[in-house]
């Protein structure tokens, strides 16, 4: 026991010392928009399979943590442990001009633990919710008679996290029902600045940054149609509610200078502040609804379509201007033979997929969509008698927007590198 302790600490302060490094974990300007880039409750094993999870319930004999759906921790036979890491490639392209960057950081820790009855469970964890992190600029005037005209800044950082606790329970042999209670926590900063052509120049920088923490729910249910002994249908639907969460607004109004050379000087005036005012956060409410085939240990297919009510998301009363949203992912996984003593890679989960949104961003009256192929394999590691360990690997390559019409587009390509343990922490053995 004292030996997998260390292990997991290990491997924690590594994740941990890596997400300390990169204080920006993303860098669109898309992410201006809403709260920021919506990450998903997905850990890279259902990334891989186009991040389909509202109809997946036990993909192989490894238990996995699905919080996207609760109704599956009924899932989770053996004490779980999955942490891991996210990295990636970020090209933003704008009539023809394209500016690159690479981002990493902490994706998640979560733990399972099957209770006695042995058809119910609890998990728990922290994951990123979302992400914000921007930085662009533009020339404007101050009316459209003007002809006089000043260089805008803008720019975001920050991002909030999500951590739960929920629980699954199953009612007879078919039916699963779970909820996770969440706790949506993190600052949400951002800056516009107005500097005049000319240098020197005084400029001013006003500055929004909304500090957020509240409750919310999730929830989902599964049903499973058997097929024979070792297949089956199994249909999915997951949601989360319309939550009020708490927010602090904080603006601020300084002045700085540039000088002549174009270096910024620290700000020498602030015009206004207000602190600490006072609001609420609406979310949206989102559905989730899927299904999956699969044969036990063998192979998997599925698919999930999901929509947000994303038009309905306010801070303070106000509206924020999003659309509502909807997608749809399809994906699979094959273990060519899980029981394999001569072939390592025949004991390899296979997996792929793809995803399809119309997000939540219309600008120029055009939609702002989004797609990505994915690729990934879940890499099983030496066992001992009662732990088994795996490694599951995730390349998504995907695109957001384009680069007609006045829009920017994203390139991306990301990966996710997750590591899964099962073991018996809890069990008294008995020696002859």
């Amino acid at each position: 026991m004292y030996k997998k302790i260390n292990y997991i600490a290990a491997v924690l302060i590594l994740l941990t010392t890596i997400s300390v490094k990169a204080q920006v974990t993303t860098q669109s300007p898309y992410s201006k928009y809403g709260l920021g880039n919506v990450r998903g409750s997905l850990l890279p094993q259902f990334r891989a399979m186009g991040g389909i999870s509202t109809g997946v319930y036990k993909p192989s004999i490894y238990s996995n943590i699905n919080m996207q759906n609760p109704a599956s921790y009924t899932g989770i036979t053996m004490t779980t442990l999955d942490m891991g890491m996210s990295a990636g490639f970020t090209e933003v392209k704008k009539n023809g001009i394209g500016e690159a960057s690479f981002n990493s950081t902490l994706s998640h820790v979560a733990m399972a633990f099957p209770l006695k009855s042995g058809k119910s469970a609890i998990s728990v964890g922290i994951l990123p919710y979302t992400e914000l992190g921007y930085e662009f600029s533009s020339v404007e005037k101050y009316s459209a008679t003007d002809t006089n005209s000043y260089n805008a800044l803008y720019s975001g950082e920050g991002g909030l996290t999500k951590a739960y606790f929920g629980i699954g329970q199953q009612f007879g042999d078919h039916f699963r029902i779970g909820a996770n209670v969440e706790y949506l926590f993190g600052n949400l900063q951002e800056n516009r600045s107005i500097e005049l052509q000319a240098s020197p120049s005084i400029n001013n920088r006003q500055q929004n940054k909304n500090s957020i923490g509240g409750i919310g729910f999730s929830y989902g249910l599964q049903y499973d149609i058997p097929l024979s002994s070792k297949s089956r249908i199994t249909l999915g639907y997951s949601g989360s509610s319309p939550s009020k969460v708490n927010s602090t607004k904080t603006f601020v109004v300084t002045q700085y200078f540039r000088d002549a050379v174009g270096e910024e000087q620290a700000a020498f005036d602030t015009v206004l502040v207000n602190e600490n005012s006072s609001a609420k956060l609406k979310l949206p409410l989102i559905h989730n609804f899927g299904f999956s085939i699969q044969k036990d240990n063998k192979w998997m297919f599925g698919a999930d379509y999901r929509m947000g009510q994303w038009s309905k998301l306010n801070i303070d009363n106000t509206n924020q201007g999003l659309q509502d949203s909807w997608g749809f992912s399809t994906g699979a996984q094959i273990t060519p033979d899980i029981t394999s003593i001569g072939s390592y890679f025949k004991r390899v989960d296979y997996r792929f997929g793809f995803q399809y949104d119309k997000t939540y961003i219309q600008l120029n009256e055009q939609d702002v969509k989004q797609m990505a192929v994915t690729l990934g394999f879940g890499l099983p590691l030496a066992p001992n008698r009662y732990s088994f360990y795996k490694m599951n690997f995730t390349t998504e390559l995907g695109r957001r927007g384009k680069s007609t019409n006045g829009l920017i587009q994203e390139s991306y390509i990301n990966f996710h590198l997750g590591f899964t343990l099962n073991d018996r922490w809890f069990t008294r053995f008995r020696f002859d």
